[in-house]
């Protein structure tokens, strides 16, 4: 299935109409029990999640009546969803709340991102940014843009530059030893760093050229399908630790996001390689 401009925008009103419903109302006003542990302390879901989800997920079944919805709040409560992504004719991920950590704190840094799939090929992606009031927009093929109301500003990586002046948000907690300590004993060699808790907005950054790369570990679809188009179609290359390529199946094998090729490798021998 191909997405035109107008189909992009419709989603991206989608997400605008989900946040301002039930993310935005529930910000640093969540009741007693509205935040909850997952899988760890660090890994949590709150009310905002889950309703804003079941809009999310209403509306794009609307739209497109035989897709598959796999978000990550559903499948948290059945794993089994995330192996409809591969076979699915037309699939969207939805992470509701990115940077849920940020959210349930009171930080206003987080996102709501979805990106459809197409036969197994990542063809559109949204990060809207409820507080901001903006959605970054990517078109397998039509690169990638920031859109609010009727304004529209194209996105582009940052030039590339050498590794000691490049900035970088490098997450190294879901990284395994001694991948762990070998990441993090090495990141002076960049030239500075940051840590959003929210690849959302991490993603935005790249693509806008207000930094030039990132490293993940745990790759789970909802976090990075969205961001990874975003990047790429705003002129970057990224690509898993082992070189091959992030694939909406891949939930693991890390991945390095960088301007170019040539920065990737670079990258890689600085931080990754033993």
């Amino acid at each position: 299935m191909r997405f035109d401009h107008r189909m992009a925008t419709d989603v991206a009103m989608l997400l605008r109409d989900a946040s301002q419903a039930e993310i935005l109302p529930r910000f640093r006003r969540l009741a007693a029990g509205a935040i909850r542990a997952k899988s760890s302390p660090m890994d949590l879901v709150t009310d905002a999640d889950e309703a804003a989800e079941r809009q999310i997920t209403r509306e794009l079944m609307a739209r497109f009546p035989q897709c598959v919805v796999v978000g990550e709040e559903a499948c948290a409560a059945d794993s089994a969803l995330l192996g409809r992504l591969a076979g699915a004719d037309l699939a969207f991920v939805v992470d509701p709340v990115d940077g849920t950590a940020n959210f349930a704190a009171g930080v206003p840094l987080f996102g709501c991102m979805a990106a459809a799939i197409a036969k197994g090929e990542v063809v559109a992606a949204w990060i809207h940014d409820p507080l901001g009031d903006d959605t970054a927009i990517a078109l397998r093929g039509e690169g990638a843009w920031i859109e609010q109301g009727d304004f529209r500003s194209d996105l582009r990586v940052a030039a590339p530059l050498p590794l000691n002046q490049m900035i970088g948000a490098v997450s190294w907690t879901w990284m395994p030893e001694p991948l762990r300590s070998r990441v993090t004993s090495r990141l002076s060699k960049l030239g500075a760093g940051l840590g959003f808790r929210c690849a959302a907005h991490e993603y935005r950054l790249l693509a806008s050229g207000g930094a030039h790369l990132s490293v993940y570990n745990k790759l789970m679809p909802w976090d990075h399908l969205p961001g990874w188009l975003l990047h790429r179609e705003a002129g970057g290359y990224s690509a898993r630790f082992d070189g091959s390529e992030y694939l909406p199946t891949h939930t693991s094998g890390g991945m390095i996001a960088a301007p170019d090729k040539a920065s990737w490798e670079a990258i890689k021998a600085a931080l990754i390689d033993e």
